[in-house]
């Protein structure tokens, strides 16, 4: 089969996403185009400090060939039409007539792809595009359009002024619905029967353990137990005063947090207490050798509309490498992993379960942990996801 993949997130860059993910696993077998994000009038006229935007822009400005084969059966594509920025229009209805123009601009940029690559039918997976790819199954007429529904962007101003009344309409007139959460899977029914639960992957071979990873400079020195976290330190996400708590209660316990912190979390109270560490951003390559060190894996989910339903994918990692995880009680932490991992809805119930953490580990429960996650394929997930939507 064909696939063409559009996303607000970019295939040639140092970190993977859902939809770059599945893109690379249905590659083994179909054909995929994936195409990166289009540019827009801001960009080309104010710098945004990102690599693969610049160099998306200068590609445009050199006239370079928008279409690039990353391997046998994938390739990448980058706009080359510049689309508005008109997010600032206030009235959804004048929004949707300028939406229009912006998306017949990237729907005549994909069709000049497919044509090239042979793609006479092909299945259009939207990855959470809301606005850029609103009217593509109008547009383009794919074999199916799917939306794919893996984060509550709602939930930010930019895509709620909007994306309120749009998304919901989006869903109504897919062909099929795919979600990465329960929660989102109930939502997505609302609006379209067939809406599917597919879950959600990692990088399994990454987080296979052949030998022991040498401990990693930055951790050398850091007293145990090591309470760790790997990802963004966004306090629209994290607890920030929860994590204070914990510190302050706990100063036997080593606090290492490695990701990239926003201004919140740059000015707390965490930098200045003796047992907090922070290590800065690492590559993903990175990450499971500082996971072997941690005795005890975090995730101190702040509740809201964002992280209520959403499917960490920290935690498969996690527990891919052994580790006792202790987490915010969410609908997904319930629903997915509360068997494998150690679940509070408090402060104390924090420290609490991390002590039980610590006390109960063994290679028992670190076997099982693996083998859990082990379930957590790409592989497996693409193989959920073609049943779910492939022609019948």
């Amino acid at each position: 089969m064909n696939f063409v993949f559009v996303s607000l997130q970019r295939i040639n860059t140092d970190r993977d996403s859902t939809s770059t993910c599945l893109a690379k696993e249905l590659a083994k077998k179909h054909n995929v185009l994936y195409v990166n994000s289009p540019i827009d009038r801001k960009a080309t006229l104010t710098s945004r400090n990102d690599v693969y935007v610049d160099a998306h822009i200068k590609a445009i400005k050199n006239k370079q060939e928008p279409l690039i084969k990353l391997g046998p059966r994938l390739w990448a594509l980058n706009p080359t039409r510049v689309i508005e920025s008109i997010n600032w229009v206030p009235f959804t209805p004048v929004f949707s007539i300028l939406n229009w123009v912006n998306n017949s601009r990237l729907a005549k940029d994909i069709k000049e792809a497919t044509d090239q690559l042979g793609f006479d039918k092909f299945i259009l997976i939207n990855d959470k595009d809301i606005f850029r790819s609103y009217y593509l199954k109008e547009f383009l007429k794919p074999e199916k359009y799917i939306y794919l529904d893996r984060d509550y962007t709602l939930g930010l101003d930019y895509w709620r002024k909007h994306g309120a009344s749009l998304e919901p309409k989006l869903m109504q007139k897919s062909d099929a619905v795919v979600c990465n959460s329960f929660d989102f899977t109930k939502r997505a029914k609302k609006y379209n029967a067939n809406s599917f639960y597919i879950g959600n992957g990692f990088n399994v071979e990454q987080y296979l353990l052949r030998e022991a990873n040498p401990m990693p400079k930055d951790l050398a020195g850091i007293p145990g137990p090591i309470i760790g976290y790997v990802g963004a330190l966004i306090t629209l996400r994290l607890d920030l005063q929860l994590m204070i708590q914990l510190a302050k209660q706990k100063p036997s316990w080593s606090f290492v947090f490695i990701g990239k912190e926003d201004d919140d979390f740059k000015n707390s109270e965490l930098h200045h207490l003796p047992n907090v560490y922070f290590l800065g951003i690492k590559h993903t390559n990175e990450v499971p050798a500082y996971l072997e060190y941690f005795d005890v894996c975090i995730n101190p989910q702040i509740l809201n509309d964002i992280t209520r339903g959403n499917f960490p994918l920290k935690i498969v990692e996690y527990l891919a490498m052994g580790k006792p995880v202790v987490a915010t009680s969410t609908n997904t932490m319930r629903e997915v992993f509360s068997s494998y991992t150690y679940l509070a809805e408090s402060p104390e119930e924090f420290i609490a379960q991390t002590e039980r953490a610590l006390s109960e580990d063994s290679e028992v429960e670190q076997k099982k942990r693996k083998e859990y996650a082990q379930g957590f394929s790409w592989e497996k997930v693409t193989s959920t996801l073609l049943t779910c939507i492939s022609p019948s």
